[in-house]
C-alpha cells in the first residue's frame, strides 16, 4: 500500500482521462493485457456493433437497445455522484481518481447488454440464442478485468452488474410491452421511411426471412 501511496504522488494531477477508453496495466503481464483489451469491450459493442447496426439494419429493437444502453449509462452516472464511493486506493496511478467507482459502469453495460440480448433472442432461433449466450461470459470476463486492473473494488463490479441485470430487464419490459406498440406507427412515419427505419420484430428468424427474400429476388432478376 504504502509502494502505490509513494508512486501516486510522483504522478501529475494536471491530466485527465477518459476512463472508459483509457486502461492501464502492468508492463509484462500476459494476463493483465488480455483484461485490458475484455474491458474495452463496451467500446467495441458501441462503435462496431450498433453504428454498424444502425449504418446496415436500422431495426426499431436495435435502436431502442442502444437506447437502453445510453440511458443505463446516464444512471451510472446519476448514482455514482449521489453515492461518491472513491475507487481502490491505487487510482492515482491509473488516472481514475477524479471519478467514483460505485457502480462499476463497465460492469453495468455489459451485464444490461447480456441480459436485453438473452431476453431478445428468446423468441428467435436457436442460433441467435447460441450467440446471444456469448455475452455472459463477456460481461464476467468485463467484470474480473476491472478488478485485476485496480480501476474498482469487488463491491463495485458487483454492484454495476446487479444494476445492469435489473435495468436490462426493465428496459426490455418497457421497450416489448409498451414501445412496440407504437413501431408499426413510427415505421411508417415520414423520418422512418426516409431513413428506411424497420420494424422486425415481429419475425421469428430475421436472417431465415432476410435469406429467403434474398434469394428469391435474385431468381427474379434471373427471369426478367
Amino acid at each position: 500500500m504504502a509502494e502505490f501511496q509513494e508512486m501516486a504522488a510522483e504522478v501529475p494531477p494536471s491530466l485527465k482521462a477518459i476512463t472508459l477508453t483509457h486502461v492501464r496495466y502492468r508492463r509484462g503481464d500476459t494476463l493483465g493485457l488480455f483484461l485490458a483489451w475484455v474491458s474495452l469491450v463496451p467500446v467495441f459493442i458501441s462503435l462496431g456493433g450498433f453504428v454498424s447496426h444502425f449504418l446496415f439494419r436500422r431495426e426499431l429493437q436495435g435502436i431502442c437497445f442502444a437506447a437502453g444502453l445510453l440511458a443505463s449509462q446516464l444512471l451510472n452516472e446519476l448514482i455514482k455522484h449521489s453515492v461518491a464511493q472513491s475507487r481502490p486506493v491505487y487510482c492515482e496511478l491509473l488516472e481514475a481518481c477524479d471519478s467514483h467507482g460505485w457502480p462499476s459502469s463497465h460492469s453495468q453495460y455489459t451485464f444490461f447488454f447480456a441480459t436485453y440480448l438473452s431476453l431478445l433472442t428468446l423468441r428467435r432461433s436457436p442460433s441467435s440464442r447460441v450467440v446471444a449466450s456469448l455475452a455472459w461470459p463477456l460481461a464476467f470476463l468485463t467484470m474480473l478485468s476491472r478488478v485485476y486492473l485496480g480501476y474498482h473494488t469487488v463491491p463495485q463490479v458487483f454492484a454495476g452488474a446487479v444494476v445492469g441485470l435489473v435495468f436490462g430487464a426493465i428496459w426490455y419490459w418497457i421497450v416489448n410491452t409498451m414501445l412496440v406498440e407504437y413501431f408499426p406507427m413510427i415505421e411508417e412515419s415520414a423520418i422512418a421511411r426516409w431513413l428506411y427505419i424497420k420494424d422486425t420484430s415481429h419475425i421469428p428468424d430475421v436472417l431465415k426471412f432476410e435469406y429467403d427474400n434474398a434469394r428469391a429476388a435474385r431468381r427474379k432478376v434471373a427471369t426478367d
